[in-house]
Order: C-alpha cells, then sequence, then structure tokens
C-alpha cells in the first residue's frame, strides 16, 4: 500500500484538487493493476468479417533488436499469464514492432494493414472528430484509457 499512496500523492500534484478528493475517497476505483483476465464469453462477442474467398493474411516478421526481442518476450509473458491472451494456432499473422514510450520503455505495436485489406468495411462511418469534441462543451472532466 506504501507504493499506493506514493503513487496518489505524484498524482495529486497533476490533478485539480476536487477530483484528488475523489481519488482518495474511492481508491478501490483505481485498481493497483489490471483485472485477472478478459470478461466472460457473450454471444454477441465481436468477429471480424472477411471478404468472400479471402485467404489468410502471412506477413514477415519485422527485425527486432535484442532489447527489443526481450521485451516481446516479457510482455507476452505477463499477457498470457493475465489470461488476455492464449497460444494460437491460427493460419493469420501479423507482425510486431515497438515504439518508444516517453518513460523509457516500448509500446507492442501490431501491424493489421494486411488483415485490414481483407475485411469487409463497416458501413457505419467514425465519427467526426470535431463533431466528437463539440459533444464534450460543458464537460468538467474527461477520462482516457490505455490498456496497453
Amino acid at each position: 500500500m506504501a507504493g499506493r499512496t506514493e503513487d496518489i500523492e505524484k498524482l495529486c500534484k497533476a490533478v485539480p484538487p476536487d477530483l484528488v478528493d475523489l481519488i482518495w475517497k474511492y481508491p478501490e476505483i483505481f485498481p493497483d493493476d489490471l483485472p485477472a483476465g478478459l470478461p466472460p464469453s457473450r454471444p454477441e462477442d465481436h468477429r471480424i468479417e472477411l471478404e468472400p474467398g479471402a485467404q489468410p493474411t502471412v506477413q514477415r516478421q519485422f527485425r527486432l533488436s535484442q532489447q527489443e526481442l526481450e521485451e516481446l518476450q516479457q510482455q507476452l509473458n505477463y499477457l498470457l499469464a493475465k489470461g488476455f491472451i492464449r497460444p494460437s494456432t491460427s493460419p493469420y499473422t501479423a507482425p510486431i514492432l515497438f515504439m518508444p514510450k516517453k518513460d523509457g520503455g516500448f509500446r507492442m505495436c501490431i501491424d493489421y494493414r494486411g488483415l485490414n485489406r481483407i475485411t469487409i468495411k463497416s458501413r457505419y462511418l467514425i465519427p467526426r472528430a470535431d463533431e466528437l469534441l463539440d459533444q464534450l462543451r460543458g464537460a468538467k472532466f474527461f477520462s482516457k484509457i490505455d490498456l496497453r
């Protein structure tokens, strides 16, 4: 809990006082770590519709440095242990690359362009950024989630 308190104190310096009060009042809302696994499977789970007759995409892996290979192994082990991923026998492949983060770490990215080329495009358009920003008018709090 000591590390948790230090984290909250660091956050307090960058967050408005009224929001800090909420963080202290409801610490259970802000977990120390990711959940233990994925939510249970439901009938309406997501499915990617492919163009008729599409063949599995097989893309060569990008060359990774030794440091990136170690980071890949560490991140995969973590995600496997948490139950967020599982070993796959899928005929589809997508290369992994790493982007540097501001804190010196690496963000794992997966290049799905090959899969995107054979995916049936959605008929529903993504909302325009200016329309989304207009909807935020008058809001006092904003949040962002990054699940790695």
